[in-house]
């Protein structure tokens, strides 16, 4: 089926879809779904729509159609291929259920996604990466070599046309400059309930103040640690008698569906920037 993605965000006025879908008709397009919020705060509106073309187009000449709309609107707006499937660079240090989870999403067809590679700053996952069939790239990082190591990941990123940064539960700070050149294409899981328990061990945090939930925040990564925008977070309820290693192994789970819904979420064009906060289409 030859059918695109058109998503924009733009200030909110009369005529946006009305112009938008005379367009659509004008390419003899059928609209499959679309989905639109007005922010009444910012004063933004957004906009997915689903569409299907009558004949293969590339997307460049379908933005450059576009760009009379865009621009009478001011808007930021995009238009993917919807059966191009995203390209992944997963990283992970020594937890792999992130890792599992989305490799065997991706292998089952359940994710729509290509699994570039994995990389790691520690060799556990190897097999993991290998039993699947995916090339696994051993990166140690240090204090010493961090700028190095952070270049020979982009360069990868590159190398393999990836789309998509996964931070699947990868214990590194990145650094202003590596967060910069993945803007808006890095995900991370962090494993708490943001903005609480920020920094390293929330569930000895968590444990600690008798919390009786638990969380888990998928996010896009930013120079500031645990800041970035929120895509997705989920909760389970725990109890006074639950250890530290209890509230783990609970998060764990949690982790692993957050972090995939987030990147399904990413790929399929979901996703607009509102600010410092996200519209989800879903």
């Amino acid at each position: 089926m030859n059918d695109y993605i058109l998503t924009l965000s733009c200030p909110d006025r009369i005529g946006i879809v009305h112009n938008v879908t005379g367009w659509l008709l004008g390419l003899h397009g059928n609209i499959i779904d679309a989905q639109q919020f007005g922010d009444l705060e910012t004063e933004r509106f957004f906009l997915r729509v689903h569409f299907a073309l009558p004949i293969a187009t590339p997307v460049d000449e379908l933005h450059a159609s576009f760009a009379s709309v865009a621009h009478k609107f001011d808007m930021d707006a995009q238009i993917n291929d919807a059966q191009r499937k995203a390209r992944l660079l997963l990283l992970v240090s020594r937890q792999g259920h992130c890792l599992n989870d989305l490799l065997f999403r991706a292998n089952s067809g359940e994710l729509p996604v290509e699994v570039a590679g994995v990389v790691s700053n520690h060799p556990d996952f190897k097999g993991m990466a290998e039993s699947y069939g995916i090339p696994f790239h051993l990166l140690p990082v240090s204090a010493e070599n961090r700028a190095e190591q952070e270049q020979q990941v982009l360069d990868l990123v590159a190398k393999e046309n990836v789309n998509v940064v996964v931070l699947a539960r990868y214990m590194q700070i990145l650094s202003d400059n590596m967060c910069r050149a993945l803007s808006g294409r890095a995900i991370n899981i962090h494993h708490s309930f943001l903005p609480s328990f920020k920094g390293a061990k929330p569930y000895h945090q968590a444990h600690a103040r008798g919390v009786k939930i638990i969380g888990a925040t998928a996010h896009y990564v930013t120079a500031a640690l645990d800041e970035g925008p929120i895509i997705e977070q989920d909760i389970e309820r725990v109890h006074h008698a639950m250890s530290s290693t209890d509230l783990t192994r609970v998060g764990s789970t949690i982790e692993s569906r957050v972090l995939s819904r987030a990147v399904r979420w990413h790929v399929e064009h979901r996703i607009l920037l509102n600010g410092q906060r996200t519209v989800v289409f879903r």
